[in-house]
């Protein structure tokens, strides 16, 4: 009586072939794990690019830091351009992180319910923080007054 190998349901709950052991898998294209490796690595550029130009806007026109105070914000979100590139800064920023800070969960967590938990409680942070970032940046008042 000879036992046979269980055979398992996916393609990668298998070796590559217990018949044939030198043929080639098929490799599997996409999926969300490959987007979310594209996402990674074109959001860091384009965050490198948006919090550079930020950096040098803000340090080191004019006066620098010295002059970025509630007037100075007041007056850069008065206008949409500057509105939407925070948006865009805070939304790729958040994603970007709250991404690979996904990956480090699934690395790392050992059971499935920690790995779920965590990453539930990271989304709804993620969720929660670019929701409110986005409230604040399109309902800013600069006309409020400061006593």
């Amino acid at each position: 009586m000879t036992a046979e190998a269980p055979i398992m349901g996916r393609s990668y709950d298998r070796p590559a072939s217990l018949d044939n052991p030198r043929s080639p898998r098929r490799p599997r294209r996409g999926g969300f794990e490959m987007a979310a490796w594209v996402f990674m690595r074109v959001s860091g550029i384009a965050l490198l690019i948006l919090v550079l130009t930020h950096l040098s806007i803000m340090l080191m026109i004019d006066d620098g830091v010295h002059r970025i105070n509630f007037a100075f914000v007041a007056d850069r979100w008065t206008n949409p351009f500057w509105q939407i590139w925070d948006l865009i800064m805070l939304w790729l920023a958040m994603l970007h992180g709250g991404n690979g800070l996904r990956t480090v969960i699934a690395d790392y967590s050992r059971k499935d319910s920690t790995r779920f938990w965590l990453t539930t409680v990271l989304v709804v942070a993620m969720v929660l923080i670019m929701a409110i970032g986005t409230y604040v940046i399109f309902s800013f008042d600069p006309n409020i007054k400061i006593s």
